[in-house]
């Protein structure tokens, strides 16, 4: 089956229909057995799923990830191996051995990898990179990763298309590195960062081997994709700092390697904005928010959406609303700080400490300032997209503030659905900074007096600033949704292809 879907006709070989690889950690699709022979299969949320579905209507595509439950990979056995269509899309899961994927993903892509790139390692004591983590290395993200590429290499190696492989993410930084020798420079190899590239300095903490050999497996790309030009900039730096025979020729988004040139480019990921206008107009969505209209009453809304990790700076931002409070005390009883906050990494004893921090300041904050009517912090804990829609319809001001995000998400669902020209408060270190900025309030995510001053003049803000601020900041986000996003970097991988 897969032979015949992968081929092309000889006749109608043209970089305009070629085959499309996605490899992910976690794929579009999950399988529930359903009786004896069937399955149940469930589509996933995201960005990346939602960017697939009109992929897939304009090109072929096959998406390769990981079976992370027994029904996946019961789905898996059931296709001996090979890609099976699935809602229109070819899809290939692998199953890695259970300890192997432990310790490709819970020791060395999360934290390792995850916690270099947004650093936020406590470097006196963390990490300690042990033989734990040697092995974890070896036996689990470096023999994971090859298996993804022996995967991708044994379905797309007997076909005569031009093939397009898009390795998502820090799961994956080895997968180049594979496929070049199993399939040659035919294919155009093209990974994308969802996450943020530091500068060379916080890769120093990574033993040499395992650095140099991401580095080096990265370079055998063709292009490499990130969500800004500063993390493309800053790739390209760290390669030249560590790698010999590397250069950049003066260059902010190329580096030269083997008398080939990579390029290091932004193709700043976006919403779905098709599909968050359906979700404003559900059920579920309206009734949760006519709730919310009744919990906020008459006070103004200052928001924030958030998954609960030390990255997004949640502690800092209820600090920096006690400050308001103290600092501008009519604003007192007439503003309404929600929380929802979304659980990640709960099993991690860090993550554990921070929301217990987070509930205790939120609490002070109560204790202080409340009174019989006005409990001025309302944290909600739980995953519930509906809910975040419906409130982001209604803050008047959102705090977006965190240390480090490869793009933050929830600001542009906030400027696209907001229905009361709210100001944007977002911090200089979130992806979306480079795009939104300008018609945001900018706050560095470490200054808590700043970012209450900036919440108090978010408040204040002039209605006629308000409101063009908002429309200019929905206008960007409606211009560029998640579709154009793919489009893009599909668009320069074929231009790739014709020039070759």
């Amino acid at each position: 089956m897969a032979e015949g879907m992968l081929k092309a006709d000889r006749d109608n070989m043209t970089t305009q229909n070629p085959l499309i690889v996605i490899a992910s950690n976690r794929g579009a699709h999950t399988f529930e057995p359903d009786g004896e022979n069937g399955f149940t299969v469930r589509r996933g949320a995201g960005g990346l799923v939602t960017a697939l579905g009109g992929l897939a209507e304009r090109h072929e595509v096959m998406w390769v990830a990981a079976a992370l439950s027994e029904g996946d990979r019961a789905w898996a056995a059931r296709q001996g191996g090979q890609p099976s269509e699935v809602e229109g899309v070819l899809l290939r899961l692998i199953t890695p051995d259970l300890d192997a994927y432990h310790s490709y993903y819970n020791v060395i892509a999360n934290p390792l990898l995850w916690f270099i790139q947004h650093q936020l390692w406590d470097l006196p004591r963390t990490p300690s990179i042990d033989r734990q983590v040697w092995d974890a290395w070896e036996q689990g993200y470096v023999a994971v990763n090859r298996q993804f590429a022996e995967a991708i290499a044994s379905v797309v190696s007997g076909t005569d298309r031009p093939v397009i492989i898009f390795p998502q993410d820090y799961h994956l930084y080895m997968v180049p590195g594979f496929l070049r020798p199993l399939l040659g420079p035919r294919v155009q190899i093209q990974p994308f960062v969802h996450i943020p590239w530091p500068g060379p300095d916080a890769w120093r903490m990574l033993p040499a081997q395992m650095r140099d050999a991401i580095l080096t497996s990265m370079l055998q790309s063709d292009r490499i994709g990130f969500q800004t030009k500063k993390d493309a900039f800053n790739f390209v730096q760290t390669c030249r700092f560590y790698l010999d025979d590397v250069h950049s020729r003066g260059s902010r988004d190329s580096v030269e390697v083997d008398q080939r040139v990579v390029q290091a480019s932004a193709y700043p990921i976006s919403v779905d904005v098709e599909q968050l206008r359906t979700l404003v107009d559900e059920h579920e969505t309206r009734l949760l928010k006519s709730q919310l209209i009744t919990f906020i009453g008459d006070r103004r809304l200052i928001l924030r959406v958030d998954r609960i990790e030390p990255s997004k700076n949640i502690l800092r931002g209820l600090q920096a609303y006690r400050a308001l409070l103290e600092q501008h005390p009519e604003h007192r009883d007439r503003v309404q700080m929600l929380a929802l906050l979304v659980p990640s990494r709960m099993e991690v004893l860090e993550y554990q400490d921070y929301l217990r921090e987070i509930m205790a300041e939120a609490g002070m904050i109560n204790a202080q300032f409340s009174d019989a009517f006005w409990e001025p912090v309302r944290i909600v804990v739980g995953e519930n997209y509906p809910r975040a829609i419906a409130a982001m319809q209604l803050y008047d001001v959102l705090l977006v503030n965190p240390i480090a995000d490869g793009m933050n998400l929830v600001a542009k669902e906030g400027v696209l659905v907001n229905e009361h020209d709210g100001a944007l408060v977002l911090s200089e270190h979130a992806g979306a900074y480079y795009e939104l900025g300008d018609q945001s309030i900018s706050v560095s995510p470490f200054d808590v007096y700043g970012t209450a001053e900036a919440m108090h003049r978010a408040l204040i803000m002039p209605r006629s600033e308000r409101e063009a601020r908002a429309a200019a900041l929905r206008e960007r986000v409606q211009g560029a949704d998640v579709r154009r996003w793919f489009y893009a970097q599909v668009a320069d991988a074929l231009a790739a292809l014709e020039s070759h």
